[in-house]
């Protein structure tokens, strides 16, 4: 398992170095955005860890640049910002996860586990498929009925997660988690307005309806 870190602290990537080879991995550092652009560019990663301030290209931008490409890699950003505004730039970017420094080495060593694990578990499968809507995980190309579809970032990964648990009901908090990355907060309804977004764009004009409610439980998608 091949893992690049870009991470302009020496002490810390010596740190998350030496923890993920002990696990088994093999972990190249890079200690500015355009090195790690440059190693990122010579050969496929099973997962890149990306600091966001970082010298002469942000973590943010190289995130971007990771996402335009071919080759498909889960990208964990870790950093010292910490703001809603900080995060939301992140998920925009394309970013899988967030993980605000300080943290615990195993905290990291499990989203790390966990990105891996789900990116191994669809890239056999590049397209995601229900009735006649289609995510094609490479391109990012979102259709219905051979129509295209066109999605914020946050409504596709949303499309996204409910794909991959078609069939089995997924609840606000599981919601916030793995789309969002945040703590729950259950004063908001931004999870039922994006869900509402989505219905609209796959959903209202086409039949069979995909996205079901589950009331006091979470949404569903399923061909009814």
């Amino acid at each position: 398992m091949k893992v690049l870190l870009v991470e302009d602290e020496p002490q810390l990537a010596s740190f998350v170095k030496k923890g993920f080879e002990h696990e088994g991995y093999e972990l190249t550092v890079a200690y500015d955005g355009r090195s790690g652009w440059s190693l990122y560019q010579q050969q496929p990663y099973d997962l890149v860890i990306l600091d966001v301030n970082l010298p002469y290209l942000n973590g943010v931008e190289l995130c971007r640049r990771i996402r335009a490409g071919q080759h498909r890699a889960p990208v964990l950003l870790l950093t010292a910002l910490d703001s809603l505004a900080d995060k939301e730039a992140g998920f925009e970017a394309g970013a899988d996860d967030y993980l605000v420094k300080p943290f615990a080495f195993r905290e990291l060593l499990l989203r790390a586990r966990a990105l891996t694990k789900r990116y191994a578990e669809t890239g056999a499968a590049q397209v995601l498929r229900m009735a006649d809507l289609e995510l094609n995980l490479e391109s990012k190309i979102v259709t219905r009925a051979g129509q295209r579809i066109d999605l914020t970032t946050r409504e596709y990964s949303l499309l996204e997660h409910l794909l991959l648990n078609q069939g089995r009901i997924v609840s606000r908090v599981d919601i916030a988690e793995r789309v969002w990355e945040l703590d729950f907060d259950t004063t908001t309804n931004v999870i039922d307005v994006y869900v509402s977004y989505l219905r609209k764009k796959i959903d209202r004009d086409f039949t069979p309806k995909l996205i079901h409610t589950v009331v006091g439980m979470g949404y569903v998608m399923r061909e009814q």
